[in-house]
C-alpha cells in the first residue's frame, strides 16, 4: 500500500511535495511538483500542456515541449523573491495534465483545444499554457473570449504571428493573431508585441500587422529606449482590458533559448525577459501561453529552465490576485 505523497501545505491548499522528504529528481514531474487537477477540490490556477506542432513551419518538435518543461521546473521552489509572494500558499495551483489532440489534422485540433480549454476555465480557474506551436494561441483565445469579451495579447516573439496563410493553410503557428483579430477576439487598441526582430517577407507585413491591432516594440527598442521605457510604454497600451500573455521562447536570443523552431539573433536576455513580465504586476491577467519547446534542439535544460521560470513568474502574478 503506498503512502501519502509529503507535501507542503498551507491551510486548505495543497502545495508542492516536500524537497526536504522527497528529492527534487524523484517522484512524478508534474510541474514544480504540484499537485494533479484530480487531486484537489477546486483549482484555481491551472498548468495545462498542449502537445501539438503540426503548425510548424520550420524545425517541429514543440508537441514535446510539456514534458520537457515540467521536467525542468522541478528546482522550482515555494518563496518567489523577486515577488515577495508564496503563489502555491496564496491560490490552490495544480496541474492539469495535457490536452489530448489529433497530430495529423490542424482544424480538428483547434476544435479540441477550444473544447479541452472550455471545460478547464468553467470553474472561474485561470491557465498557463505549456505549448505546443503557437497555433494553439488561437483557440484559447477564442475560449477566453466567451468569458471575458476582446482581449489585449501582450504577445512576446521574435515574428509577428499575423502572417495570412502557409501554403494556403490559414491555421499555423506563423497566423494565430491575424485569425483572433479577424474574429473580434482581440481589443484592438491594446495589443502589442515585443521582442520583433529579423527579416520579414515584405514591409506590408508591418502596415498589415498594424492595421489587426498590434503596435511592436522591437528588440532594437530594449536596446534604444530600454527596460524601463518599454514597460512604461507596454502597460500604457494594456491598460485595464483583460490581458492574454503570450510567450514564444524565441523571443528570447538563442544563447538563452536554443531549444526552438525558429531561432533569431539579437533577442532579449533572460534577466530583460523576467523584469518585463515581473512588471505585469498591475494588469487584468486572464490567461498565458509559453510555446516553441522544442526539447530535441535543447541542451542543460537552458531552454526547458526558461521556460518554467517564466510559468512560476506568471502563476505568481495571478496567484498574487488571490489575496
Amino acid at each position: 500500500m503506498s503512502k501519502p505523497v509529503p507535501r507542503v501545505n498551507s491551510g486548505n491548499i495543497i502545495g508542492q511535495v516536500d524537497a526536504s522528504i522527497v528529492p527534487r529528481f524523484a517522484g512524478l514531474a508534474t510541474f514544480a511538483r504540484l499537485p494533479r487537477i484530480d487531486e484537489v477540490a477546486k483549482a484555481d490556477i491551472a498548468v495545462v500542456g498542449i502537445p501539438f506542432d503540426a503548425g510548424t513551419s520550420f524545425r517541429p518538435g514543440a508537441r514535446f515541449g510539456p514534458s520537457h518543461i515540467r521536467e525542468s521546473s522541478r528546482l522550482l521552489r515555494p518563496y518567489n523573491p523577486a515577488q515577495d509572494a508564496s503563489p502555491f500558499a496564496l491560490a490552490q495551483v495544480v496541474d492539469a495534465g495535457d490536452i489530448p489532440v489529433n497530430p495529423f489534422s490542424i482544424d480538428e485540433a483547434v476544435d479540441q483545444i477550444e473544447a479541452g480549454m472550455d471545460e478547464l476555465l468553467a470553474g472561474g480557474t485561470k491557465a498557463v499554457t505549456l505549448g505546443g506551436d503557437h497555433t494553439i494561441a488561437f483557440p484559447i483565445l477564442k475560449s477566453l473570449h466567451k468569458i471575458h469579451g476582446p482581449i489585449a495579447v501582450i504577445h512576446f516573439d521574435a515574428h509577428l504571428d499575423t502572417w495570412d496563410t502557409y501554403f494556403g493553410a490559414p491555421i499555423t503557428h506563423g497566423t494565430p493573431f491575424r485569425r483572433a483579430s479577424e474574429a473580434g477576439y482581440l481589443d484592438l487598441e491594446s495589443c502589442l508585441h515585443v521582442g520583433i526582430r529579423g527579416p520579414l517577407y515584405s514591409k506590408t507585413d508591418l502596415s498589415d500587422d498594424k492595421a489587426l491591432g498590434f503596435q511592436i516594440l522591437s528588440s532594437i527598442d530594449a536596446d534604444e529606449k530600454g527596460i524601463p521605457e518599454m514597460i512604461q510604454r507596454m502597460l500604457a497600451r494594456v491598460g485595464d482590458a483583460p490581458v492574454y500573455v503570450s510567450i514564444d521562447i524565441d523571443v528570447l536570443d538563442p544563447a538563452f533559448a536554443p531549444g526552438t523552431g525558429t531561432p533569431e539573433m539579437g533577442g532579449l536576455n533572460s534577466r530583460e525577459l523576467l523584469a518585463i513580465i515581473r512588471a505585469l504586476d498591475s494588469v487584468n491577467l486572464v490567461g498565458a501561453d509559453i510555446v516553441e519547446v522544442s526539447p530535441q534542439y535543447d541542451h542543460a535544460q537552458i531552454t526547458g529552465l526558461a521556460a518554467a521560470n517564466l510559468a512560476y513568474e506568471l502563476i505568481t502574478l495571478m496567484a498574487r490576485k488571490q489575496k
